[in-house]
């Protein structure tokens, strides 16, 4: 028997935690129907808004994946696992009711296999980004994630995207798309904050369903032979590091908002096993978007796939996995003293 690999945020029951997040890979009906086909439990689809600067800011989209010593590498849908991805990327130019109608589309079509296509808002303006919302649902989407922690907010044309980082702002922007739908609603977050925990908090109290922790980083990389930077830009990046950042910010959140409030991961996870570890953090699902935007579908296949053997092979539901690491997390004032075991980590000079 297979074993049980669904998970429930809040309404929402998924057939298993991976959801193939939102980038240009499910920019196009035949990419969500190849985003599906993998099994995931859920697509966000390519996000919107109604700025016209956002949407030609695809135009000047640039990419490169980069080595861990920084080296380019060729873009071959076959990354080494240490490979991170730098880059920028716009919103979706499609007339926003014929991605509307393409997305409920989709998710109509995911609902006969008990999986979901969520709809996707990057906030501009607050009452576009409620028309939007609203929109959505009267299209029959089933659920709705609101990203107000995209990366490029402070790179991009004023008033393209934003990015919020302040508590109150969250909650009142959280309130306002509440107010205008019914349906779950999840928010996800900057990590580019020092409260990650807080923002999350703000959220649950303007209604969320549930939160995303945590978006990608800005950086900026220079090209040692060029000695420009790579992509002449900052850009965003993301790599398999993130894994470690980000399951430190869900054990934060879990630790904050209680264990009942629906957390969910991204920003890391390459593996079936990296689902796990996001799941022992504190998420009920994971968003998997670089890998598999580098990687091709497959990557997800065999990503579901893994998962469901690792839960086999261990024992147990995926639902039990759900904080147990985060929940035996202890203090550095609890651990055994050891004198003099520093040494085993330094140059024997150093000793």
């Amino acid at each position: 028997m297979r074993p049980d690999t669904s998970v429930r945020l809040g309404a929402v029951r998924l057939n298993n935690p991976l959801i193939i997040g939102s980038g240009d890979h499910v920019m196009t009906a035949g990419g969500l129907r190849a985003a599906l086909a993998t099994g995931a439990g859920a697509v966000v689809a390519k996000s919107i808004n109604e700025n016209a600067a956002a949407k030609r800011q695809l135009d000047g989209s640039d990419h490169v994946l980069l080595d861990s010593e920084w080296n380019p590498l060729p873009w071959d849908f076959r990354p080494p696992a240490d490979a991170m991805l730098f880059g920028r990327s716009g919103l979706q130019q499609m007339d926003s009711d014929e991605w509307i109608a393409a997305v409920a589309a989709a998710d109509r079509e995911a609902a006969t296999n008990g999986q979901y296509v969520i709809g996707s808002i990057i906030l501009a303006g607050l009452d576009a980004a409620c028309d939007l919302a609203r929109r959505y649902q009267g299209a029959g989407i089933r659920v709705l994630e609101l990203n107000i922690g995209a990366p490029h907010g402070d790179e991009a044309v004023k008033g393209a995207i934003i990015q919020e980082r302040a508590a109150g702002r969250v909650k009142e922007i959280t309130a306002a798309l509440r107010a205008a739908v019914t349906i779950p609603l999840w928010i996800k977050l900057t990590g580019q904050s020092e409260d990650v925990a807080s923002l999350a908090a703000a959220a649950k109290e303007g209604g969320a369903d549930a939160v995303i922790v945590m978006g990608r980083f800005m950086a900026l990389v220079p090209d040692v032979e060029t000695r420009a930077p790579m992509l002449g830009t900052a850009g965003a990046i993301g790599g398999p590091w993130a894994l470690a950042l980000t399951c430190r910010w869900l054990a934060m959140t879990r630790k904050k908002l209680g264990k009942d409030y629906p957390l969910l991961g991204t920003n890391g996870a390459r593996s079936g096993l990296d689902l796990a570890r996001f799941l022992l953090a504190g998420a009920r699902a994971v968003e998997m978007t670089s890998a598999v935007m580098t990687g091709g579908f497959g990557v997800a296949r065999r990503a579901a796939e893994e998962f469901a053997d690792y839960l086999a092979r261990t024992g147990g539901s995926a639902e039990e996995l759900v904080g147990v690491a985060a929940d035996r997390q202890v203090g550095y004032g609890v651990q055994p003293d050891r004198p003099g075991y520093w040494r085993e980590f330094v140059p024997e000079e150093a000793r």
